[in-house]
């Protein structure tokens, strides 16, 4: 019975293991093609997120940091946007190999898009803001940064 137990627990895992490396290629640091701003996308719990952290421009013209300016919700447009959360709750879709059912937040309209993402290549994804169903939106291929070897 023990071995039993072991060998089921070993063949979930393993089995998991693929699709979950699959999913985890999201995560790193990414450049919009405009080259204005780095996402970093990360994995918190079984979730995808993206928040800015870095800008090519940080500060307005009176040298304080940029804020939310556009956003609908007026109490949050005295937030920075160095930190904010544009890319929310996406999950992996191992079938269609794409993560999906997250939102975009545009800081330039103060609107948020549903959103999927898909890996073009290792260092490429296309990222796909949308009203309704996907094929009425916008997409923009980001670059993952990756760090020069010495």
């Amino acid at each position: 019975m023990k071995y039993t137990l072991a060998l089921l627990v070993s063949v979930f895992f393993f089995n998991l293991s693929p699709a979950q490396d699959e999913a985890d290629k999201l995560v790193g640091v990414w450049q919009p093609s405009d080259g204005r701003s780095y996402i970093k996308i990360e994995k918190i719990g079984s979730k995808f997120y993206g928040r800015i952290v870095w800008l090519k421009e940080p500060n307005d013209e009176d040298g304080n940091p940029r804020v939310d300016e556009n956003n609908p919700d007026e109490s949050l447009r005295s937030t920075p946007l160095k930190g904010y959360r544009i890319l929310k709750d996406f999950v992996y879709d191992e079938e269609e190999k794409i993560w999906k059912d997250g939102t975009i937040y545009d800081p330039k309209n103060g609107t948020t898009y549903n959103c999927k993402i898909e890996l073009k290549e290792e260092n490429k994804i296309e990222v796909r803001g949308f009203v309704g169903t996907a094929v009425f939106g916008r997409t923009d291929v980001w670059t993952r940064l990756v760090k020069k070897k010495k």
